[in-house]
């Protein structure tokens, strides 16, 4: 029987890896956030790269049931286009957000085909029109090695409050 201990510890291929890298992505990706430049942050997706919220804990599949969130790189586009339009009313004034990453874990590894899982906590305070929102939960990012560095094949939010009733989310996580 396994241990709470050897249950908390990172498989073995992970460890190898220098985390360091994957922070570092992570936190750029958080900073084009946070300086709403959506467009810089649609570029580190790939071309089949899809984002996610699921709207319950456990949610297996966005295709079975509604998602907060569900968007390829052509909604991702039409999204950032309504953010970016000058008359959008969710946005005025705009958003200023400050996301932050922590406890950031390389679930998966492997080296020779490029394919990497890394889990982090993120938290993000959003401030519009005199009211501060926070967002929290796990983030998980399936990442594709090219070149000297990433593309995210897929990014997941886990929100810890996902069931509950939201006012309209414009900017992403």
């Amino acid at each position: 029987m396994e241990t709470a201990a050897a249950a908390a510890k990172p498989k073995q291929a992970a460890c190898a890896i220098d985390r360091a890298l994957f922070e570092a992505f992570l936190f750029e990706e958080a900073r084009l956030l946070d300086m709403r430049r959506f467009r810089d942050w649609m570029a580190l997706f790939a071309e089949d790269g899809t984002y996610w919220i699921p709207a319950t804990a456990d949610q297996q599949s966005p295709f079975n049931q509604v998602s907060l969130f569900y968007d390829d790189r052509d909604l991702m586009k039409t999204r950032i286009d309504r953010l970016e339009h000058p008359r959008i009313h969710i946005q005025t004034p705009p958003s200023r957000t400050a996301h932050l990453v922590g406890n950031v874990i390389v679930d998966e590894a492997d080296d020779a085909k490029g394919h990497y899982v890394v889990s982090s906590t993120v938290i993000m305070i959003e401030y519009r029109d005199d009211q501060q929102r926070i967002f929290a939960g796990r983030q998980i990012h399936t990442l594709r090695r090219t070149g000297d560095g990433f593309s995210i094949v897929q990014k997941r939010v886990n929100l810890i409050n996902c069931d509950s009733a939201f006012e309209a989310m414009a900017v992403p996580i």
